[in-house]
């Protein structure tokens, strides 16, 4: 049975069966700033799919969750990002009406499947960063 809200003691999270329902938090500093998604020449659907991928790839999250690791991510443009991702049929919207209502976004199996190949993208970018860099920078005017 889950505690009752505002009846729990401090520490109920690691105390009780409710720790099992909440995924850990997402680390605000997942994605480096400095490493600017744009850089990489290897996409999945948009600017910040890959990157909502990756948070999604250990269990459904909310949007205010999303947005943490996100924040450089207007909502606007996460919204949309979201959509095009459920569009395709790699993300699936769910409405939970559990007490409060909320919204929740997790990878169906097709989009749980890219996860190989952006491990795959992430590791060539890594090798390649330094060639990328000069690319990019030999190419502005």
């Amino acid at each position: 049975m889950l505690p009752v809200h505002g009846s729990q003691a401090p520490g109920y999270l690691r105390d009780t069966a409710y720790r099992d329902l909440v995924t850990a938090p997402l680390d605000p500093e997942m994605f480096d700033p400095v490493c600017p998604s744009d850089l990489s020449p290897i996409r999945i659907g948009d600017k910040w799919a890959g990157m909502i991928i990756r948070c999604l790839e250990d269990g459904p999250r909310r949007f205010s969750e999303l947005r943490v690791p996100l924040r450089r991510v207007t909502a606007k443009v996460l919204t949309q990002s979201l959509r095009a991702l459920e569009r395709d049929g790699l993300v699936v919207r769910r409405v939970r009406t559990g007490g409060v209502r909320h919204v929740e976004y997790e990878l169906t199996p097709l989009g749980r499947s890219l996860l190989g190949p952006l491990d795959v993208a992430c590791a060539w970018a890594e090798a390649h960063w330094e060639q990328l860099l000069d690319a990019r920078e030999s190419a502005s005017p």
